[in-house]
């Protein structure tokens, strides 16, 4: 851009100066040639006072150039006008004026300088005006033909030069700044590959590293900063992963080992209730509440042994699974646990069937129906349909209950995460341990599909998705 800019000033610089420099060697050629040739035309042949000793008048045109403009003026109209029109000079053409080019040549000022003037009988010309003895107004001109051919010409020479050398330095420039950004290239190409790793979770490792130039440019500053900043991310994201296996290792340790005192408490407890003499009601009621925390303590224990494997990529079954006799069997479980409930099936004609863990599966069906019928209240409507959408089965799970809270919507999937109580009506028909719906989105994403939520007040509806396959 810049370098256009200042081609088009040179170029208008250049224009302006010629087309100056031209009209003043004319305007120099008029006071040379003087008021002869307009002189002449008084009498027609000659006018001695101003013919300077010349014994023939036509020596007044011999003298003069080719297409010179010569008019007398008495007042506002013109008495005589004509143009030398022959290289000899002998032939001198009248020139039959209009109005508006009387009334041109009338505004021209009678001060002896140079002025440009457009006679429609004509074409352009720089005319000269001075005052006779006779009271009358004498105009010699000369046709700005040659200069605006010069103009223009200058202006096509200007214009094929300049434009030669813009595209010339353009794709030069191009080429130059393609080839002294090959460095920064090189860094975008090494950011472009680290954005597309997977960040998320799992073991990272930040191997592109954008090659390093000159230090003292710009270019080189910015790929060691690069370069140190991928080396603190990788420090960061190698450090997450450590804690992240750590916890795991940890909750899959705990579990495993909670798993054999919680089991020995509620056996205790069990054979406690058993127990055939009398026992005061104080004793039994904290002994079936005992056998009650014990059981849904191993419940959880489970529930994070489960998700501590899933978190370490433990691979599941991968066997074919018949989605809609699952549907049907955690539907028929569901109506037994909560009568309350109005339950309603719509399944697809054909049966859908999957590649996975059926008994992770049924646990996901289990789940999700659990939690519709301890967070709706009695009476409300749970419908679960299943259907296969472009080898992909959906399952869904919709109730009209007074919906999940706006708060706890975004995190409805994580774990230890409990829905409002004012979801049941105020009545608390069951506990849960926060890790139903984490499990149901761990074990979808174990069989690489996804689970996605979609509430407002009555209307709540878990949504899952699963490849199917062949089988």
């Amino acid at each position: 851009m810049l370098l256009a800019v200042s081609c088009a000033a040179v170029g208008l610089a250049a224009v302006v100066e010629l087309n100056g420099f031209l009209t003043g060697r004319l305007d120099q050629q008029l006071r040379e040639t003087g008021v002869r040739f307009p002189a002449s035309l008084e009498h027609g042949e000659k006018r001695p006072s101003d013919h300077d000793g010349d014994e023939d008048g036509d020596g007044d045109t011999r003298r003069q150039t080719v297409g010179t403009f010569g008019a007398r003026l008495v007042g506002d109209k013109v008495t005589n006008a004509a143009v030398v029109g022959s290289s000899t000079g002998a032939g001198v053409q009248n020139v039959p004026l209009g109005a508006a080019d009387t009334g041109t040549l009338a505004r021209v000022p009678a001060d002896g300088r140079g002025h440009t003037v457009d006679l429609a009988s004509l074409d352009d010309y720089r005319v000269m005006a001075v005052r006779g003895r006779d009271g009358d107004v004498l105009v010699t001109g000369l046709p700005m033909e040659p200069v605006e051919a010069t103009v223009h010409r200058l202006e096509l020479v200007a214009a094929v030069v300049f434009g030669a050398a813009l595209v010339v330095a353009g794709f030069a420039g191009a080429l130059w700044v393609r080839w002294s950004l090959r460095p920064l290239s090189r860094v975008a190409a090494t950011a472009t590959s680290v954005s597309r790793l997977p960040l998320s979770s799992g073991e990272v490792e930040l191997w592109p590293r954008a090659p390093e130039t000159d230090p003292r440019s710009e270019v080189g500053r910015v790929a060691r900063a690069f370069n140190t900043m991928l080396g603190h991310v990788e420090d960061a994201l190698t450090k997450r992963h450590a804690s992240e296996e750590r916890l795991r290792s940890f909750a899959a340790d705990a579990s495993h080992e909670l798993r054999t005192p919680v089991a020995s408490v509620r056996g205790h407890a069990e054979l406690a209730l058993l127990h055939p003499g009398p026992v005061p009601h104080k004793v039994v009621r904290a002994l079936e509440r005992i056998e009650s925390e014990s059981a849904r303590m191993g419940e959880m224990v489970d529930d994070l042994l489960l998700l501590a494997r899933l978190d370490a990529g433990r691979p599941l079954e991968r066997l074919p699974v018949d989605l809609t006799r699952l549907v049907l069997d955690a539907v028929t479980d569901a109506q037994a646990a909560g009568p309350g409930h109005r339950w309603k099936l719509e399944l697809s004609e054909e049966p859908v069937t999957v590649p996975g863990d059926a008994h992770r599966l049924h646990q996901v069906l289990a789940n999700l129906l659990a939690n519709a019928r301890l967070h709706t209240p009695v009476g409300s409507t749970i419908t679960i349909s299943l259907e296969s959408e472009e080898r992909t089965a959906v399952l869904k799970v919709h109730d009209d209950g007074p919906g999940v809270a706006a708060d706890v919507r975004p995190r409805v999937f994580e774990r230890f995460t409990h829905g409002d109580r004012r979801r049941t009506g105020g009545a608390e028909t069951g506990t849960g341990t926060g890790l139903g719906l984490s499990i149901v989105a761990a074990v979808a994403e174990a069989h690489g599909g996804n689970v996605s939520l979609d509430s407002g007040p009555g209307s709540t509806t878990f949504t899952v998705r699963v490849p199917a396959g062949d089988g």
